[in-house]
């Protein structure tokens, strides 16, 4: 039986995991890092320490699975979309790479907006245009590291880096490449209308494909590196949504998944482009063409968490969700807004800050433990009503991200969203769905949803909502609402005078 390998690239983390053919776990690999702030709002990592991670992980992963490495038939690759890399001439990263939860290109946001005009937004860009994405960060760049711009010769988003560094090819596939806001969504390529008016030019931008294409082979100089063998086919990989939506078997017209990893988003499977009038959703490209992703994002969703986990004691998560649990709903009157990096779905502001609301002399650790999951929650839910208003519907969502990990965390969740939640098995979900775009790529599956049927399980237990719990949660929903539009001026005006 085959063997297939997923590398998933993510904000804090990077994981590479073997399977077999049906979608049994063989090994994992993991390394977490933290990115770089050497300014307030700003997030950049080096491309290439990303590259010495995905080596040593590799290497890990063959070990532990204890397999000879010509039983790999394929490699892909999942990873976090947006962010920007920078080539020189010789494929070298110029800079370090600018990611998603950037928020330092507000200025060229603002410009972007002037010459495309609020017509080429909906028509051309047809989603909102925001800091950290590839396009803005890029502008960023030109104007104020014009020695740096200078040496640009190519682009890519964060995983095509790897795939370059495995194949020695530079290459993009259309779901990542559709989330950069330089690419025509409904043609699937580079839309020279939108490169031409931020005057950028088009041979900066790699070729792409789809999910499951073969996007080359690894290279010797990689299989020296990292044990795999030279020749060993690579497939294009996608960006980590659509990836999460393949690794849940979430691949079918209709299907919705909630995703809880360092942001958080609601996705819907759709098989037409649609246009969202207020723009404070995301539509791109799915695995292939003909197929879409409709999803709204919240910035720091389970890194809400781990950001009270750090500065609340390191307790360990099995207390935490011990103390969630013998909490009521509500959390004591404790709100939590998590928009402690900006915040995307409903309300497109990077300059948004955190708080918690409704602290007393009886809040206790256990409080504002369930507050921050109940908050992410709320955010969450804004991102299924909008998506409701647009006329999708989920009767149940297949929950994924870390947070599955966390009975209590899925429980509020459902009661919230008051929708059953499903959960597959494997917990690297977008590492499995780049294994499964390898599988399809090698030959191993005669395409996506027959790699989903081969390898894709889910727990027995259904996460049912609770009617009395979400009956209370309706009014906490109510109040988080109205606390953002009492206080998002305020919010507004802290991140702005702490970057100052």
């Amino acid at each position: 039986m085959a063997l297939l390998m997923g590398i998933d690239l993510g904000t804090s983390g990077l994981k590479t995991i073997v399977v077999d053919e049906a979608g049994q776990v063989k090994a994992l690999s993991k390394r977490s890092y933290v990115f770089d702030s050497p300014r307030s709002g700003y997030a950049e990592h080096d491309p290439d320490a990303w590259w010495n991670t995905c080596v040593e992980t590799v290497q890990e992963a063959l070990a532990k699975c204890g397999c000879a490495a010509d039983e790999i038939a394929g490699v892909s690759f999942s990873g976090q979309m947006h962010g920007l890399v920078t080539l020189d001439r010789n494929f070298r990263p110029v800079r370090p790479a600018i990611l998603h939860c950037d928020a330092r290109s507000g200025k060229q946001v603002l410009e972007m907006k002037r010459r495309l005009g609020a017509d080429g937004i909906q028509t051309l860009v047809m989603n909102p245009i925001y800091t950290g994405f590839l396009l803005p960060s890029l502008l960023w760049v030109r104007e104020n590291e014009p020695a740096h711009y200078d040496k640009i010769r190519y682009v890519c988003l964060p995983k095509d880096y790897l795939k370059l560094k495995m194949t020695g090819e530079l290459s993009s596939d259309f779901s990542d490449a559709s989330a950069t806001l330089a690419f025509d969504i409904k043609e699937n390529n580079w839309s020279s209308q939108i490169l031409d008016r931020m005057e950028i030019p088009r041979f900066f931008f790699p070729q792409c494909y789809a999910t499951t294409q073969h996007a080359g082979c690894i290279s010797p100089a990689a299989a020296r590196e990292t044990g795999l063998i030279a020749g060993t086919v690579v497939a294009a990989g996608g960006g980590d949504q659509v990836m999460q939506g393949i690794g849940n078997g979430m691949v079918n017209v209709g299907d919705a998944t909630v995703n809880i990893g360092s942001s958080g988003q609601v996705s819907f499977q759709i098989d037409r482009p649609v246009l969202n009038p207020q723009l404070n959703t995301n539509m791109f490209c799915g695995y292939q063409q003909g197929r879409w992703l409709l999803f709204g994002a919240t910035m720091t969703a389970g890194l809400s968490l781990e950001w009270w986990h750090r500065n609340s004691g390191h307790f360990d998560y099995g207390i935490l969700d011990h103390e969630v649990e013998q909490t009521a709903p509500g959390s004591g009157g404790v709100l939590f807004l998590p928009y402690l990096n900006g915040e995307r779905t409903p309300h497109l502001d990077p300059n948004l800050s955190g708080a918690f609301l409704g602290i007393n002399i009886g809040s206790t650790h256990a409080h504002l433990t369930r507050a921050v999951m109940e908050g992410v929650a709320y955010s969450l839910m804004q991102c299924i009503e909008i998506c409701g208003s647009l006329g999708f519907h989920a009767k149940s969502l297949v929950a994924s991200g870390g947070a599955t990990r966390s009975r209590p965390w899925l429980q509020l969740q459902a009661d919230i969203y008051n929708t059953p939640l499903r959960v597959s098995e494997t917990q690297e979900q977008a590492g499995l769905g780049a294994a499964i775009a390898a599988g399809v790529g090698a030959g191993i599956y005669a395409d996506i949803q027959a790699g989903c049927q081969a390898a894709v399980r889910y727990r027995e237990e259904i996460i049912f909502p609770d009617a009395d719990r979400h009956e209370t949660y309706q009014q906490y929903y109510a109040l988080y609402k109205e606390a953002f539009l009492s206080g998002q001026n305020i919010l507004d005006k802290l991140t702005v005078l702490a970057r100052n």
